[in-house]
């Protein structure tokens, strides 16, 4: 391990960021008690304390291959083996930071694997969309501080994303934004300040439809009387800012950010306005933007026999699975011991916290490697959902856990040399 990373943290755990968000928050602490557990403090973020507890969870500390201990030599040379062996390996999950990620690039491209992470449904809708359209995006510094209108769309974010609000609201020079939830539920007031809540009409598309020909201040017949309402406070606010977290939208979410992003263009004809996506949690937004600044091309992509290829649609690690087109599955989850897909045929090797070892089900072709958790174990890095700023992180207790880097660096160089070549 290296061990500028693992270093243990300053006795009273001065900085912190919180890899178990898209936030990244960096505003509160882990300080580990007296038994060593990281203990989270200045904040009651329910989805940071969980994480802490996974990360924290007494489990499985030891590689294992068919459901049987190994050592970790032994499950590098067998997954090197099987990697070697596949026709189409597939890299899923892919939760981890940017050294992880670095990593993951150079044997992705060794063997030809498909990459995909566990939201790559959502993230792709995501880059369709700027792809097809382009779009309007703010950062967390703009919404608190310039944000007099803040509309969550779709879904409330504050219940995935808790801190959400608490930034946008805590610090404020001037009087709280007015809160919108458009097409969602949510509570009658947050934080202190109350919530309008607008249903959606028919469905969400219709009403963001109706919605953004009111604020073009085009005819609609029999208009919504609250989406009416909704336009003229849209067109007043002097900073409007749209909220949608892309993974609760459905499967044509591409469709509904394009319409958002049409309404946003609308608003800043006169005005300003801007969107703020929630997503790439858990290393997704990170691991994608590493693997485009290495190869040109996000992810979704290969090296295979026509060279570098970019296919958003038929690379979907989920139907890949589904339709049992891969034979080998190495699947990455430092951040949520979360259910790992099954696998038709073939091998899956499942890199993650140990606690992932409670959720692997039949181990009878499955090698477990349990790494380090980058931000609790070690230090490491990861891109914000704005896309702005990259955040270091700071390890919250000490481990003798290996990196995933480390791990996937030596099943690189396990493998034959006519797979190298």
């Amino acid at each position: 391990m290296n061990s500028s990373l693992a270093s243990s943290p300053p006795p009273d755990q001065a900085v912190w960021t919180c890899p178990f968000c898209p936030l990244l928050c960096d505003r509160f602490q882990a300080r580990p008690d007296a038994h060593g557990v990281p203990q989270l403090h200045g904040s009651d973020c329910s989805v940071a304390r969980a994480g802490l507890a996974a990360c924290a969870a007494p489990a499985e500390a030891s590689p294992r291959r068919g459901g049987q201990a190994c050592t970790l030599d032994e499950a590098v040379q067998a997954t090197a083996r099987h990697l070697a062996m596949a026709r189409q390996p597939l890299m899923g999950g892919l939760g981890t930071d940017v050294a992880g990620a670095r990593a993951l690039f150079g044997l992705a491209r060794a063997t030809g694997a498909v990459a995909d992470p566990a939201a790559g449904r959502a993230l792709a809708q995501v880059l369709r969309a700027q792809q097809d359209r382009g779009g309007y995006t703010t950062t967390l510094a703009e919404v608190r501080e310039r944000a007099d209108l803040i509309m969550m769309v779709g879904s409330w974010a504050p219940l995935r994303v808790p801190e959400m609000l608490p930034r946008a609201l805590t610090g404020r020079a001037d009087t709280p934004p007015t809160l919108v939830a458009l097409g969602c539920e949510a509570p009658a007031t947050a934080h202190g300040v109350p919530v309008l809540v607008v249903p959606a009409r028919r469905d969400l598309f219709h009403s963001l439809a109706e919605l953004t020909a009111l604020v073009a201040g085009r005819a609609v017949r029999e208009p919504d009387t609250t989406l009416t309402e909704l336009a003229s406070q849209l067109r007043a606010a002097r900073y409007a800012v749209l909220v949608w977290e892309p993974g609760q939208l459905g499967p044509q979410a591409a469709l509904l950010i394009e319409r958002l992003q049409q309404l946003i263009g609308l608003l800043n004809a006169k005005g300003r306005a801007a969107g703020f996506p929630l997503g790439g949690g858990d290393g997704a937004a990170t691991v994608n933007q590493v693997f485009t600044w290495l190869s040109g091309l996000p992810l979704r992509s290969r090296l295979g026999p026509l060279g570098l290829e970019h296919e958003p649609l038929r690379f979907d690690a989920a139907t890949l699975l589904a339709h049992g087109e891969v034979d080998a599955l190495l699947w990455v989850s430092s951040y949520r011991a979360a259910e790992v897909p099954a696998l038709a045929s073939g091998w899956r090797i499942v890199l993650g916290l140990p606690a992932l070892a409670q959720q692997l089900g039949d181990e009878s072709r499955t090698i477990f490697i349990p790494v380090a958790t980058p931000g609790v174990h070690t230090g490491g890095h990861l891109c914000r959902a704005d896309g702005v700023v990259m955040l270091p992180l700071h390890a919250a207790m000490k481990t003798d856990l290996p990196l995933l880097g480390d791990v996937i660096r030596q099943i690189q160089q396990a493998l034959p040399q006519e797979v190298l070549a």
